[in-house]
């Protein structure tokens, strides 16, 4: 095996697009790759000193949408591009958005699934950022993107990863198995 030291290579990372409202009220869109379940009900984001951040300060809710094949272009816009510097960035990217029902947040539509959080906690806070851990509030769904049985189908919503070998974005593919089942074969 080859050794390539440390990176921060956790795989898959998802393509998180964290909503917040910005000072003026107007909706903005930060592109944010690490973060994860934290709890049954909670998650945690690593944040750096952005726009968002700033908003998080004023106001310790938000959304989290998934980013998907459709939303790529635009989900990557956010990422580089700062609302300091680019008070339009939410127009560029052609997103609809609406308040949230339970948080201040935005709902960015144009994506299959979002999560409403408001923060717990924050860790290790410094300048150049922190890390966060969330509650979820609530989840929602596009009707489009459910399943027969009325669940989310994520197989439908064509959610991406990121790719931090190559820097690149990567769709996920289909079920391969059934977890808590498949490996009660080897009992």
């Amino acid at each position: 095996m080859k050794s390539f030291g440390q990176k921060a290579w956790m795989l898959p990372q998802p393509v998180l697009i964290i909503g917040t409202y910005n000072g003026d009220g107007t909706p903005n869109a930060m592109n944010a790759a690490w973060g994860g379940q934290w709890d049954s009900k909670e998650i945690m984001i690593s944040m750096g000193a952005h726009a968002t951040t700033q908003n998080l300060a004023r106001c310790g809710e938000f959304t989290v949408a998934f980013a998907t094949k459709n939303t790529m272009v635009a989900s990557d816009f956010v990422g580089i591009v700062s609302a300091r510097n680019c008070p339009d960035k939410i127009q560029k990217t052609g997103w609809s958005a609406i308040k949230a029902g339970n948080v201040n947040a935005p709902v960015f539509t144009d994506f299959p699934m979002t999560l409403e959080c408001r923060i717990l906690r924050k860790i290790d806070e410094s300048e150049e950022g922190y890390n966060i851990v969330a509650e979820i509030v609530n989840i929602l769904v596009d009707e489009a993107y459910l399943a027969d049985d009325g669940k989310p189908d994520v197989e439908r919503m064509q959610l991406i990863t990121y790719d931090p070998v190559r820097h690149g974005y990567v769709e996920l593919g289909k079920r391969v198995g059934n977890a808590f089942s498949d490996g009660k074969t080897l009992k």
